[in-house]
């Protein structure tokens, strides 16, 4: 029996179905990675003030609140002007299906174009089809190519297999990945038999099983322990003593926008309107 425990705060941003021939498997998707890294802001050192950050119009001088900013495209000698009613116009993928287009070989994905990973959780009280597709890609060694719709944007992904459920990653588009043409790459340097015998014999004293867990970020870890020292130290500012005005989730207006604060309130907004209103992903045909 599958049994998934989604703790500690893990949220579904997308709930629909993997959809193949006439195979339906209701699933929710989850963000399969998060950030270890200390999560800090800018402040004036004088003073330990929280910076804030202003959209000002490079045009008329004038601060411009978030409602007001809309996007434009610059070619070099013309400015458009996009609108939220251009977006919506566009053409979108509408459905809640994560659509397989096809099934291929485990080694024919160049990890290049691997992009965010999510973990798929079944939802229906009875998992068979769930189990079935996730049994059957292991069996053939193979991941599906699908599409999917997360945040109004139409992305390719591959459904893989990862221990005991399936998750999927999304691909960057193939004019996405740039090509490049190194001089140093296509050298005629000899190299002797000599020179590959010891090369291959470094490589076999480093060779071991990949164990991830052993690594450390020593960076972040060191910066916890200087925060840390400084805490017991007493370098700390009581914010409440310090800025007795200032509202850590004060809303963002006047003069002052908070620019993580404005684009939460965009995401927001964006979820609870109409699916794929912004854009739309195609298959090059040939």
């Amino acid at each position: 029996m599958l049994r998934l425990s989604f703790n500690g705060g893990m949220r579904a941003i997308w709930t629909g179905s993997i959809a193949f021939g006439l195979v339906n498997v209701p699933v929710k998707l989850y963000s399969a990675t998060e950030s270890h890294d200390v999560n800090m802001h800018q402040v004036h050192e004088k003073d330990g003030g929280r910076i804030r950050n202003q959209h000002r119009c490079q045009e008329c001088g004038k601060v411009v609140e978030f409602d007001d900013m809309v996007k434009a495209y610059d070619d070099g000698d013309n400015r458009v002007i996009l609108t939220k009613d251009d977006f919506e116009a566009l053409p979108a993928d509408e459905n809640d299906d994560l659509d397989v287009l096809q099934f291929v070989p485990n080694d024919q994905i160049d990890p290049i174009m691997l992009e965010k990973s999510y973990f798929l959780e079944p939802t229906s009280k009875t998992p068979k089809a769930y189990l079935l597709l996730r049994q059957t890609l292991e069996d053939t060694d193979r991941r599906a190519i699908v599409k999917i719709t997360l945040r109004t944007r139409t992305r390719l992904a591959i459904l893989r297999v990862s221990g005991k459920v399936l998750m999927i990653q999304t691909l960057r588009w193939a004019d996405e990945i740039r090509d490049v043409d190194f001089k140093g790459v296509n050298s005629q340097a000899k190299i002797s038999k000599k020179e590959l015998e010891m090369s291959a014999k470094l490589v076999e004293s480093y060779s071991e099983e990949f164990t991830p867990e052993e690594f450390n970020d020593d960076y972040q870890d060191e910066l916890r322990k200087l925060i840390d020292a400084k805490i017991d130290k007493g370098e700390t500012l009581d914010l409440e003593k310090a800025f007795p005005d200032e509202e850590e989730d004060e809303e963002p207006g006047g003069d002052v926008i908070d620019l993580m604060e404005a684009l939460q309130k965009s995401v927001d907004s964006s979820r609870s309107k109409k699916k794929g209103s912004n854009g739309s992903g195609t298959k090059k045909s040939g």
